[in-house]
């Protein structure tokens, strides 16, 4: 692949010109990278089938236990907590903190899969089944112990996520807090709702 410009001398930032054009180029060539890799290293491989074949799974289960007198109130909160997690994800990867050499589709930077799939999913599934705060948080809690120590470390392992400049660790509280806080505003505005009606 023929570099259109001198990558030393954009990657050397002492000689390189610090302007939008720099790294519009900077994007267009690692876009190429992106591609091409995506092309001959992550399609149709073990981890690219594991994506799909775990993203449909999560997702017909989910159909087949969701509740569908309360769909609103759930995809409600599940596409609440899937943003926010889908933003946090763009920051850790803006930020070098971890990327993801293997996804379904490479137009993405973070896995969609996941962030606006699997792990949602997982979530709505608590915030059914456990209604009062106190189970949920129990539930919520080992949801978040098994995300951050035992997923991560096997997507770490099957080169699906890769760690920089983070740790399992930090990801915990995280991942109790993203469910904590979208419980007490999906409580909040049902209570709007209840006062404005009535």
């Amino acid at each position: 692949m023929q570099i259109p410009f001198d990558l030393y001398s954009v990657i050397n930032y002492s000689h390189a010109e610090k302007d939008w054009n720099t790294i519009i180029e900077l994007r267009e060539y690692m876009w190429e990278l992106l591609l091409d890799y995506w092309k001959t290293h992550t399609l149709f491989s073990f981890n690219w089938w594991f994506l799909l074949i775990t993203t449909v799974g999560f997702l017909v289960v989910w159909l087949w236990l969701l509740d569908k007198s309360r769909i609103i109130e759930i995809i409600t909160f599940g596409l609440l907590l899937s943003t926010a997690a889908f933003n946090l994800d763009l920051i850790g990867i803006t930020m070098v903190l971890w990327s993801y050499p293997d996804r379904l589709v490479p137009i993405m930077t973070t896995i969609i899969e996941i962030h606006k799939a699997q792990m949602p999913i997982i979530y709505m599934l608590i915030y059914q089944y456990f209604k009062p705060w106190k189970s949920f948080i129990v539930a919520l809690t080992v949801a978040s112990i098994i995300f951050a120590f035992v997923l991560e470390p096997i997507t770490v392992w099957l080169d699906i996520y890769n760690i920089h400049n983070w740790k399992y660790v930090y990801s915990f509280p995280i991942y109790i807090l993203l469910g904590i806080i979208f419980k007490w505003l999906m409580i909040k505005l049902k209570q709007i709702e209840f006062n404005y009606k009535h």
